[in-house]
């Protein structure tokens, strides 16, 4: 394909106070091998407090193809629906500003899209750790106990069910309609159910490489799971068919042992049942992490993470059953008449 038919992108990276790693992302952006002239970069700031804004200004100085925006609901979906609103390209990227691209990233994805006609690409989310912590983390979620969905630990290019920021044709948005706004988290695979159910297909592809900057402490791991458990409810209410049977094993698991442990005094045999469903739990974990290798120490690290992935995840789903109690079985026409959840778990000053 010559280099004027190649079609125009435009990169959208939402971000908020992302001082440490803006320019980096941005840099490995501006780097790519595609044609400068045949790409924009829109970045949204959501109401950043620290350096971000001085540090995004300075480039958007040096490099013309940088657009600014400033968005004050401060959360993801609103921040990539306003990049959408006035990005000009026939393909539209999303990064994440906790992200790095391989040079050839965008390269990769244009041509993916082209060989495979799918609506939706993107590569594998690779975590980069930093620390003991981190790197145990980043074991976590590379691996397929940790989460489970393909695109953490793809290996092959393959079809699935939603991918790591992602690439898409312009037309799918006009099709399937921006990001939902008020699912906080999880609207990259709300987004990409919608796209799927009307036929388009989400791919993901190992030429499509970056590095992802993943949490690097157990409170931070903890809370971003927990987030993500408690808006997937909201997903499930949306729609029941995007759910999994996997999404469901950690909050059953959960109620299951804490059912168990409080019905145990009651009837008998219940409590060595709790213990032994736990104890061989915490053995898979324990075998799985020591397979990630670092040694037994670094082995145990990582099967922490695995443990704080399910049980936080699982925690927020069942807090989620609760808090969005009103709106099970109810129309999307008339949970617009209960009015918009309201955010209070301070997610808006979260990185994505």
């Amino acid at each position: 394909m010559s280099r004027d038919s190649l079609p125009f992108v435009s990169v959208i990276v939402p971000a908020r106070n992302e001082s440490v790693w803006i320019q980096r992302c941005l840099g490995s952006i501006m780097e790519q091998d595609y044609p400068r002239d045949r790409m924009e970069i829109i970045v949204v700031d959501g109401m950043s407090d620290d350096d971000s804004p001085a540090i995004l200004r300075s480039l958007t100085e040096a490099d013309e193809r940088i657009v600014l925006l400033s968005n004050p609901a401060r959360i993801v979906p609103s921040s990539l629906n306003m990049a959408l609103r006035i990005a000009r390209g026939e393909i539209i990227a999303r990064v994440d500003a906790h992200t790095t691209l391989e040079s050839d990233y965008l390269s990769a994805g244009v041509e993916l899209l082209e060989r495979t006609g799918a609506s939706n690409v993107g590569g594998p989310m690779v975590s980069i750790g930093g620390g003991p912590a981190a790197d145990a983390i980043a074991a976590a979620m590379g691996s397929r106990l940790g989460i489970g969905a393909y695109f953490h630990y793809a290996t092959e290019e393959a079809e699935c069910d939603t991918v790591y920021m992602g690439m898409w044709p312009r037309r799918v948005f006009e099709e399937v309609g921006l990001f939902d706004e008020e699912l906080v988290r999880n609207q990259d695979d709300e987004h990409s159910y919608r796209v799927r159910k009307r036929g388009g297909r989400v791919i993901v592809s190992p030429r499509m490489r970056s590095r992802y900057q993943n949490r690097d402490s157990w409170p931070k791991l903890a809370k971003q799971f927990f987030q993500y458990g408690l808006w997937k409810v909201r997903v499930l209410q949306k729609h029941p068919g995007q759910m999994s049977a996997r999404h469901f094993v950690p909050p059953f698991f959960l109620a299951g042992l804490a059912a168990g442990v409080l019905l145990s005094p009651w009837l008998t045999g219940l409590g060595s049942a709790v213990l032994g469903a736990g104890l061989a739990y915490l053995f898979v974990l324990v075998v799985a992490g020591l397979s990630h290798g670092g040694g037994v120490l670094q082995g145990l690290r990582t099967a922490t993470a695995m443990l704080i992935i399910h049980q936080a995840w699982g925690l927020g789903f069942l807090v989620g059953m609760v808090r969005f109690a009103k709106r099970w079985f109810v129309s999307e026409s008339d949970a617009e008449l209960l009015g918009p959840i309201t955010d209070d778990s301070g997610l808006a000053g979260e990185r994505a």
